[in-house]
C-alpha cells in the first residue's frame, strides 16, 4: 500500500445510465453497482464527448475534446505526441495499466516516420493510448483466427474451446434447439445462451484478470491505475445462461419515442431512422427479442462487479482505492426510432457515473447524488489530481472532480459537448454530404440541448418541459426558441474558438514569454528610463550582448 490512492477506473460498453437500479431502472436490479453508489457519488449528468466507441473514449484517455486530439471515429488513430492520462500519471511516479478494451488505433504511419519501432517500450506506450497492457481485448473480431494483443482466445482454447475463432463461435454465438450453431450478430438469435459457461466468458475472463493484475500490484511500491474496460453490454447481444432468460417481454420498459419524432421534417435525422440499425430497432419485436439479452448482459457485469468488489474488500485494496464506474456512451434500444448510439439524445450521450473515493475528505458526500454538469474528460484530470500529478491545463480540457467529491468549492461547468463524425454512415451517403461537412456538434446547458448540423437547420430540445426529448425545437419560430438558438450557436462558437492545439508548452514557458525584456529582448522601448520603468530593473543590469549582468 501506498500513502498515494490507487484508482480502479471500470467502464462498461454501450452501458445506458437508466439500465442500472440506482439510475431507476424498474426491473433490472443492480445491488453491487448500487452499493458502490452508497460509498461515493452518482453523477446524474454526465456527457460523453461523442455517442461513438474510439472517439469517446480517445477523449477519455487524454481530457481532451475531440476537435483537439483528432480521432474523430472508430479507426482513426490518436497522433503520435498525443499527451494521454498515462503518460501524465508515469510522471509522477504511478502506473497507468489496462485491462480490457481502448478501441484504440496505433498511428503506426506517425511511429513509421519518428522511427518509433512499435514493439518498443515507447511504441507499445503510443500503440495503446499511454496504458501498460496487462491484457488488451477489444474484442469485435468475428472475421480473424487470433487476435495479436488478445489471450482470451488462447485462454478459451486452453478449456478445450477449440475452433478457428473461438471469439466467435463460443463467446459470442449460442446453439438452437437442433444443435446448429448460430452466430449473435444475427439478433433473431440473442435470447439463445452463449455458447461458453458464464465462468469463461468476457465479463467474467476481465474481471479475472483485473484481480490477477492487483494481486501483482501488491507486491510492488508504485501507486497504479488500473483501467477494467469491460466489452459489453456491447453487441453482439448473446449472454451466457443463467442470464439469457432472466428477463422477458414484460420487463421491457416502453420506446421513449412519438409520431411527431417519425414525422421529422429534418433530412439529417430522417436519414438516421432510414439507417439499417435504427430500422431494425424501431421494429418492437427486434427490441423484445434483444431488449432481455442486453439486459442480461448487464446483470452478469452487475454480478461480476460484486465479485470484484469483495476481492477487493477481503484484501484490503479498497482501503486506498478510488473507484470510479461509467460507460463510454449508451444505446438506443428502438426509443426515438434508432438503434445503436451515433446522436444526442440522453440515451445515447449520458452515461452513469459513480466515484467512490475512500479517503475522509470524501465522508461527508458518502451515498449523495450530484446534479453537477459532468464531462468524460473531467476524470483525466481528477484522477491526476489524486495521484499527485501536476496540473496540466494547457494539455488537459476537463475539469478535476474533487471539489464534488470532498464538498468544497471549485468546480463549476456552464456547458457540455460532444461531437460526431458521420462521414462514414449511411446518413453521408443518402445526403450526398462530404466528409468535411459531415460534422454534428452538441452543446447542452443542463437544460436546453443544440445540435448544430453542419448544412441543416440545427437540433433543440428542452429538457424542462420535454425531458424525454420528444420536441425538436430547431424550427420553431417563436421568440424564446429564436434566442435559445442564437445563444447557444455563440457559445459553440466561443468554445471552438478557445485554445486546443497547445500541447507542448509549460506554464513556465508561458511565464517566461511574458518576461522577455528582462532577458534582454527589448521591443518598442524609446530609451533607458521608459525600460526602468515598465521592467523595475536598471538598464544597466544588462550586458552589451543584451544578456541580464552577473
Amino acid at each position: 500500500m501506498t500513502d498515494t490512492p490507487n484508482v480502479l477506473w471500470i467502464m462498461a460498453d454501450q452501458l445506458r445510465f437508466d439500465y442500472l437500479s440506482c439510475y431507476g431502472h424498474p426491473h433490472l436490479h443492480t445491488p453491487h453497482i448500487d452499493a458502490l453508489a452508497a460509498r461515493g457519488v452518482r453523477f446524474t449528468k454526465t456527457y460523453v464527448q461523442s455517442p461513438v466507441c474510439g472517439p469517446s473514449r480517445m477523449s477519455a484517455y487524454t481530457g481532451r475534446y475531440v476537435r483537439s486530439h483528432g480521432s474523430t471515429w472508430n479507426g482513426i488513430p490518436l497522433r503520435v505526441g498525443e499527451p494521454t492520462l498515462g503518460d501524465h500519471l508515469r510522471e509522477a511516479g504511478a502506473r497507468a495499466v489496462l485491462v480490457g478494451k481502448t478501441h484504440m488505433i496505433a498511428d503506426r504511419e506517425g511511429m513509421a516516420w519518428l522511427g518509433i519501432d512499435p514493439a518498443s517500450e515507447i511504441g507499445v506506450r503510443v500503440s495503446e493510448c499511454g496504458f501498460e497492457p496487462f491484457e488488451r481485448d477489444d474484442g469485435l473480431h468475428p472475421d480473424s483466427p487470433r487476435q495479436h494483443w488478445s489471450a482470451y482466445d488462447d485462454y478459451l482454447v486452453s478449456l478445450g474451446y477449440k475452433s478457428d475463432n473461438p471469439w466467435e463461435d463460443f463467446a459470442n454465438s449460442g446453439i438452437d434447439p437442433d444443435g446448429e450453431l448460430m452466430s449473435a450478430w444475427l439478433l433473431k438469435n440473442s435470447r439463445l445462451p452463449a455458447n461458453v459457461p458464464e465462468e469463461h466468458s468476457e465479463t467474467a475472463y476481465m474481471t479475472n484478470r483485473a484481480m490477477d493484475f492487483m494481486s501483482e500490484a501488491m507486491e510492488g511500491d508504485k501507486p497504479w491505475l488500473c483501467h477494467l474496460s469491460y466489452i459489453k453490454p456491447h453487441w453482439p447481444y448473446i449472454v451466457p445462461a443463467p442470464y439469457h432468460d432472466m428477463y422477458g417481454a414484460e420487463h421491457i420498459v416502453d420506446p421513449i419515442r412519438s409520431q411527431g419524432e417519425r414525422d421529422t421534417d429534418h433530412p439529417l435525422l430522417r436519414a438516421y431512422q432510414q439507417a439499417r440499425v435504427c430500422r431494425s430497432f424501431s421494429r418492437d419485436h427486434v427490441r423484445e427479442h434483444v431488449i432481455p439479452a442486453y439486459m442480461g448482459l448487464i446483470k452478469q457485469l452487475d454480478d461480476n462487479i460484486g465479485r470484484l468488489l469483495a476481492w477487493m474488500d477481503e484484501k484490503g485494496l479498497s482501503e486506498n482505492t478510488i473507484i470510479a464506474f461509467t460507460s463510454d456512451h449508451g444505446d438506443y434500444m428502438g426509443d426515438h426510432w434508432m438503434g445503436d448510439k451515433d446522436f444526442y439524445h440522453d440515451v445515447a450521450a449520458k452515461v452513469p457515473l459513480i466515484i467512490a473515493d475512500p479517503r475522509p475528505e470524501a465522508d461527508t458526500t458518502r451515498g449523495t447524488v450530484s446534479d453537477a454538469l459532468v464531462e468524460m474528460i473531467d476524470l483525466a484530470p481528477t484522477f491526476m489530481q489524486a495521484m499527485g500529478c501536476a496540473s496540466k491545463p494547457h494539455i488537459v480540457e476537463g475539469r478535476d472532480l474533487t471539489p464534488l467529491l470532498h464538498a468544497t468549492e471549485g468546480f463549476s461547468r456552464r456547458y457540455a459537448i460532444s461531437e460526431h463524425d458521420y462521414s462514414s454512415f449511411e446518413m453521408a451517403s443518402a445526403l450526398e454530404v462530404a466528409q468535411e461537412n459531415a460534422r454534428t456538434v452538441m452543446i447542452f446547458d443542463g437544460r436546453w440541448k443544440y445540435v448544430r448540423c453542419e448544412g441543416f437547420r440545427p437540433v433543440l430540445f428542452d429538457l424542462e418541459s420535454d425531458p424525454d426529448e420528444l420536441i425538436d425545437l430547431g424550427g420553431s419560430d417563436t421568440a424564446i426558441h429564436t434566442r435559445i438558438r442564437a445563444e447557444m450557436e455563440q457559445a459553440l462558437l466561443t468554445w471552438a474558438l478557445q485554445y486546443h492545439t497547445r500541447i507542448t508548452a509549460t506554464a513556465e514557458v508561458l511565464l517566461r514569454q511574458g518576461k522577455t525584456a528582462e532577458s534582454g529582448i527589448l521591443i518598442g522601448f524609446w530609451d533607458e528610463a521608459e525600460f526602468e520603468e515598465a521592467t523595475g530593473m536598471p538598464f544597466a543590469s544588462l550586458t552589451p550582448a543584451g544578456r541580464p549582468g552577473s
